[in-house]
């Protein structure tokens, strides 16, 4: 096996192992927010909004997931519907304040776990890892392998 062979076996390896964190930590950051609400509610915060069909677009995701998640985020408060002021056939999701309470929340946890993880890099280091990341999710979509 090339050196490069390897270094793309350790990368997969170790991806998996981060996925298989990220997913642990949520529930730990909040109880009843998944990692996939977690980024769904994110989302919408970004957008300021968007359709379901929006998001199961932007997360290569099938529409029947993306409406499971959808009510169980509105069953919770977290989110709600509004007419589109642009054309009123559309209904947008949006955050409700609770919403967007409980975002801010795991988001401020999420930052403080990984400065405490994070707290001992050479900040050439994190300035370099952040890049590699960047870099790495700007080749791929999501849905792809590895995702």
């Amino acid at each position: 096996m090339t050196a490069a062979e390897t270094a793309v076996e350790t990368i997969q390896r170790e991806m998996t192992s981060f996925a298989r964190r990220a997913r642990a930590s949520a529930g730990r950051m909040h109880p009843e927010l998944s990692l996939v609400s977690y980024t769904l509610l994110g989302h919408l915060e970004e957008r300021g909004g968007c359709r379901a069909t929006d998001l199961a677009a932007h997360y290569a995701l099938d529409k029947s997931t993306v409406s499971r998640q959808v009510a169980a985020l509105e069953r919770s408060g977290l989110i709600e519907r509004r007419l589109d002021p642009e054309d009123h056939r559309v209904q947008v999701l949006h955050l409700t304040e609770a919403g967007e309470e409980i975002l801010a929340q795991v988001t401020q946890s999420r930052r403080d776990a990984f400065r405490e993880r994070l707290a001992d890099w050479p900040e050439a280091d994190l300035v370099r890892f952040a890049g590699y990341l960047e870099r790495y999710n700007a080749g791929t979509s999501a849905g792809s392998a590895g995702d």
